[in-house]
């Protein structure tokens, strides 16, 4: 089992920046590639940016590419999302997940491939 906590999410204005952490426990970080996704009230659960266990490879959507960088650190078994020029379009909760190595590299944008999911911490941009 691998359990995974988010933390950072908060109100920020357009423009603005904001970083999400999520910390891991359980089984061996390093063995897990890791994504972040979110959802928005209404709305299904949508990917946003993703990175190897290595940290050698990472996606984004489209939407988010070059205002969001998502990043990861082994030794301290997190990853981290960080969101500059945010939009209001990007107030969702963000969820992040973790996926056997494995796995990931068939799909690494689909939420369905990801075996673990933290609770969600709440962002959200006013305009």
């Amino acid at each position: 089992q691998v359990q995974l906590v988010e933390s950072g999410g908060g109100l920020v204005q357009a423009g603005g920046s904001l970083s999400v952490s999520c910390a891991s426990s359980g089984r061996t970080f390093s063995n897990y590639a890791m994504g972040w996704f979110r959802q928005a009230p209404g709305k299904e659960r949508e990917f946003v940016a993703t990175i190897s266990s290595n940290s050698g490879t990472t996606y984004y959507a489209d939407s988010v590419k070059g205002r969001f960088t998502i990043s990861r650190d082994n030794a301290k078994n997190a990853v981290y999302l960080q969101m500059n020029s945010l939009k209001p379009e990007d107030t969702a909760v963000y969820y992040c997940a973790a996926v056997q190595r494995s796995k990931w590299y068939g799909g690494p944008r689909i939420p369905e491939r990801y075996d673990y999911w933290g609770q969600g911490t709440q962002v959200t941009v006013s305009s």
